[in-house]
């Protein structure tokens, strides 16, 4: 793993970590991930999932513990919540309507996110984006109301969104911060921050995970 290359995002300054070579054998986790049954997994992810072996989270999650600690503040770090592979499949015209918005993990303030890509090829990356209105980049406890009824109030006036992926500034968000996907990197964020997939038409959505969008995602919390 090189060294962390740290970005603190839009005006919240909330800091972001890029892990390159974060995995010493990362083609061995793409066969992993090709060995096991994957299904849908909840409403809101746009593909299928399946679990990661909880060693193997464990272990990566204490590869990041001490960047935790430097760049977050948490001391100890949150223990893993949930892990899976997850492969992007779902058409934009399929899209249901919260799949076409950005997205926190949690309004915890220990909560983080850990995404390794693990597709070759064009793989887009992960966005950031703004609440135009409240100005939100992050939604915590007691930001929560308040940027549920200013969405309510957004879609009301606009309507949802088009039958597709998020791709830049709409008009309830503007997107502060793109980090593009490469094979092997690891970005490392609080789970309370806006964010969303950022799916060119390029990327392959396919269901096979030796060809499509692969990801680990890593969620850490302290439930």
């Amino acid at each position: 793993m090189t060294d962390p290359i740290l970005h603190l995002q839009g005006r919240e300054q909330r800091p972001l970590l890029v892990l390159d070579d974060f995995w010493s054998d990362p083609h061995a986790l793409r066969e992993d991930a090709a060995s096991l049954r994957m299904g849908e997994i909840g409403p809101h992810y746009p593909g299928v999932r399946a679990a990661v072996p909880a060693r193997l989270a464990e272990t990566m999650r204490r590869r990041i513990a001490p960047l935790l600690t430097e760049h977050f503040g948490l001391d100890p770090a949150p223990g893993v919540s949930e892990a899976y592979y997850s492969l992007v499949t779902t058409a934009p015209a399929d899209l249901a309507p919260i799949q076409r918005l950005p997205h926190f993990d949690g309004v915890e303030p220990r909560r983080i996110a850990v995404l390794l890509f693990l597709g070759e090829g064009e793989q887009g990356g992960t966005a950031f984006y703004r609440q135009r209105e409240t100005g939100y980049e992050s939604v915590d406890a007691a930001r929560l109301g308040a940027f549920k009824d200013t969405l309510a109030r957004g879609v009301q006036t606009h309507g949802m969104p088009d039958a597709s992926y998020i791709a830049g500034d709409t008009p309830l968000y503007e997107r502060i911060a793109v980090q593009p996907a490469r094979f092997n990197r690891a970005l490392v964020y609080a789970g309370n921050t806006l964010h969303c997939a950022y799916l060119p038409p390029e990327v392959a959505l396919s269901a096979d995970p030796m060809r499509g969008r692969l990801t680990l995602n890593l969620f850490l919390f302290d439930d």
